[in-house]
């Protein structure tokens, strides 16, 4: 490693006789973005990934031709993604192709149809057509939602690793933006003085796998970033967001090792001093990262007795997200669908309330169709279709039979499709069919209780209530992903991974772009 350049807030530096060696577990999105930053500052990197290829949950499952993402069909606050690649000296461009989505999504609601456009103007006018009276309150929730995001983006990208950070001069005008007391639907309905139409703005609350009547009021500003900087798709799917930040992560000198799981962290005392891989191989590290699921990573990964704070019982006290229900399909035929739709049960709050307060099955299901053939003809054969649909549902506590009850979910998507839609020859036209559970998410993705999206995003689980990017229980030890600060989701997971890096970088005196450089 070349010799460090000193920040200009720093006041110390670290004498070495070699790169320092850091080891990440776990190889999703934030495992090698943290990869590419960490490598392209000089340190020795080496990331270890249990499956055979790169993403975790932004992985990929291909069969006969059909290539289906596993978990985030949305691709939100793009610039935050480039930002990665322009930090570690690359360009975005030569390693993924993103187009931009115009229409967005189309929403379903029994009696009528709303299309959200890419030009906000155009969205209003869709208001206006189906809301008569009610654009102006989309005028007021881009410009009020757009003060939220500048005045709360630089506490998404502060480490809260201890409580000097917690308690910062700099986040005293955040507090008025953060909608204490308030619901995210408490907000919207406040801008459109409409239930049904904020209903539309408020769906966003499931990327944190939570209800919109319970999800904090800050985060109507998901709403806002789609509506403000669009939605993108990545050619291929999303799961070649993590494949090409691991190649470009190669590209500056990381070691990728994919198919080599990691049976525990390896301690000295509190100090981790590296990793055991499944194969019994010790590999010493002077950091590690940890980027596998939160829960699953404090069960299995942390030797028995080893933790303080996150013992299983605390673990077993924590909230969690909700799952999901899901069908990758190929399909040996097109259909008439855009590239998003996003069906509302009939009676929706009654939906809501089955999956996140009473732990129900639900007979009235919401459900997502991604139809990406129409943007993207790479992931199925000429002709032919591969569709994403995501039911979503309680997670384990919930205490559901999902070997009985999968059956009765498959039947109820395609019952929704042929009164919603009129699709009823899709059953018949199946060449792969590949389903998810809640089970499946803990049994093959190693996601405790299922929880698609993670430790739940209530006030008691956020900023420096979270599990902190510089991990409080070990020392030499950090967090990346959708379980620790700032929280789940793509745009924040790839903010987690620019949060630890730079906390490793600062112990060693490396230079890095400032903070300022990731707003927007």
């Amino acid at each position: 490693m070349s010799t460090p350049e000193k920040r200009a807030n720093e006041s110390v530096y670290y004498n070495y006789s070699r790169p320092p060696k850091v080891v990440i577990v776990g190889g999703g999105p934030g495992g090698v973005a943290s990869a590419l930053l960490l490598a392209s500052r000089g340190f020795n990197v080496h990331l270890y990934e249990k499956q055979n290829r790169l993403g975790g949950r932004t992985g990929a499952i291909e069969e006969k031709g059909y290539k289906f993402d596993i978990g985030p069909t949305f691709l939100m606050m793009k610039d935050l993604l480039d930002r990665i690649f322009e930090e570690a000296g690359k360009n975005s461009t030569d390693y993924l192709t993103n187009v931009k989505l115009d229409p967005m999504y189309e929403l379903h609601l029994p009696d009528k149809v709303f299309t959200a456009y890419s030009d906000p103007s155009k969205t209003k006018q869709e208001i206006e057509r189906l809301y008569p009276g009610k654009g102006s309150g989309f005028d007021q929730f881009l410009k009020t939602e757009g003060e939220r995001l500048r005045r709360l983006l630089p506490a998404l990208q502060m480490d809260f690793s201890s409580p000097v950070s917690a308690l910062s001069p700099s986040l005293l005008p955040t507090i008025p933006h953060l909608s204490l007391g308030r619901s995210v639907f408490d907000n919207l309905n406040r801008y459109f003085n409409d239930p049904e139409l904020a209903l539309l703005f408020s769906f966003q609350s499931k990327y944190l796998g939570m209800s919109a009547w319970d999800c904090p009021g800050a985060f109507a500003m998901l709403s806002y970033m789609e509506h403000a900087h669009g939605i993108y798709h990545t050619m291929g799917g999303l799961c070649e967001i993590p494949v090409a930040l691991g190649r470009a992560a190669e590209d500056v000198g990381a070691r990728i090792h994919t198919g080599t799981p990691v049976r525990q962290l390896v301690l000295n005392g509190r100090k981790v001093t590296g990793v055991e891989l499944e194969n019994g191989e010790v590999v010493e590290a002077d950091q590690v990262i940890v980027n596998a699921d939160f829960g699953h990573a404090m069960k299995h990964l942390v030797p028995r007795g080893a933790l303080k704070k996150y013992t299983p019982k605390k673990l077993g006290r924590m909230k969690y997200s909700c799952s999901t229900f899901m069908m990758h399909l190929g399909v040996k035929r097109q259909y008439d669908l855009p590239h998003h739709t996003i069906v509302f049960a009939k009676d929706y709050k009654k939906n809501v309330d089955e999956i996140f307060t009473n732990g129900l099955e639900s007979s009235d299901i919401s459900f997502y169709i991604r139809n990406a053939g129409v943007s993207d003809p790479t992931l199925a054969p000429e002709g032919k279709s591969s569709l994403y649909i995501l039911v979503p549902t309680p997670n384990l506590d919930a205490g559901i039979d999902w070997d009985a009850a999968k059956n009765r979910y498959r039947r109820l998507v395609f019952e929704g499709l042929r009164e919603r839609f009129g699709i009823d020859d899709l059953e018949e036209n199946i060449e792969v069919e590949k389903v998810f559970t809640p089970k499946t998410w803990e049994q093959d993705l190693d996601i405790f209780k299922g929880a698609t999206f993670n430790l739940s995003h209530c006030l008691s689980q956020m900023a420096f209530n979270r599990p902190r990017n510089r991990f409080e229980d070990l020392e030499n030890c950090f967090l990346v992903g959708g379980g620790t600060h700032p929280g789940s989701g793509l745009p924040t997971i790839f903010e987690s991974a620019r949060i630890s890096s730079n906390l490793i970088s600062d112990g060693y005196g490396v230079a890095y772009p400032s903070r300022e450089a990731a707003a927007l």
